[in-house]
């Protein structure tokens, strides 16, 4: 099984050795490049003031996140999620560093999954092109309408069809059908036919109710549809 999370963050700025902070992680989990539906997400209080420049890109207002945790109390609950999955983030290193830092300050030891940098992928893939979760979006055909905000959770959804195109698209699943496919037929060829009772069951219904069914068999005339295909008692009695 290859398990993989889907992952983005928003901070209130771009250095954490500056004095910003995480304000929220997005998760997505996908299971042999499959969507499962499984997410984890979680905004998160900065303890401190939220930059007017990062408001508008996220919208996360200090009143907003007053009352939200403190990245201390949701640390664990998000390791646990991650587990040792490998980590699919676009420009990563801006993520794993905020991430890193705070596990640091919080007294945990740093990530040590590893992890996919999309911008990296689509560098390759399309050299000399924009490769924006935006750009990337348009050129794939993905709808991000809704994305008129940053948004963690949001945007590991978005990225995560995004990745799922940059490592083959349709392709990839069609080759987990076919791969699907053919264990099926293999444990078809493979199973061994059932053996015949040694001793068979006792009759399941007694000769006294079949008896009465084919009384009321009987009461609804010969032309009823139960009566073609209504048997003698003893006959059934017989078979079992």
């Amino acid at each position: 099984m290859n398990r993989e999370i889907v992952l983005d963050t928003e901070t209130t700025g771009l250095a954490p050795e500056g004095g910003d902070r995480l304000v929220e992680i997005g998760c997505v989990e996908l299971i042999n490049h499959i969507p499962t539906g499984r997410h984890y997400h979680v905004y998160i209080n900065p303890r401190r003031s939220m930059p007017e420049e990062a408001f508008r890109v996220h919208g996360l207002s200090d009143e907003f996140l007053a009352d939200k945790p403190v990245f201390e109390a949701v640390a664990d609950e998000f390791l646990d999620f991650i587990g040792d999955a490998q980590l699919v983030i676009h420009n990563a290193s801006f993520d794993i560093g905020f991430l890193n830092y705070e596990l640091k300050q919080s007294g945990r030891r740093p990530l040590g999954n590893p992890v996919v940098d999309t911008v990296m992928l689509a560098r390759d893939k399309h050299p000399g092109a924009r490769v924006s979760l935006d750009a990337l979006c348009k050129h794939y055909g993905i709808d991000n309408s809704r994305r008129t905000l940053h948004g963690a959770l949001l945007d590991s959804e978005i990225l995560a069809e995004v990745y799922l195109e940059l490592i083959g698209g349709k392709q990839v699943s069609l080759a987990l059908t076919a791969e699907i496919e053919v264990s099926a037929a293999a444990a078809m060829a493979t199973r061994v036919p059932a053996r015949p009772r040694p001793t068979p069951l006792p009759p399941r219904v007694s000769e006294a109710e079949l008896a009465a069914h084919m009384t009321m068999v009987e009461s609804l005339g010969a032309d009823s549809i139960w009566s073609r295909y209504a048997e003698p008692a003893e006959a059934v009695v017989a078979a079992e």
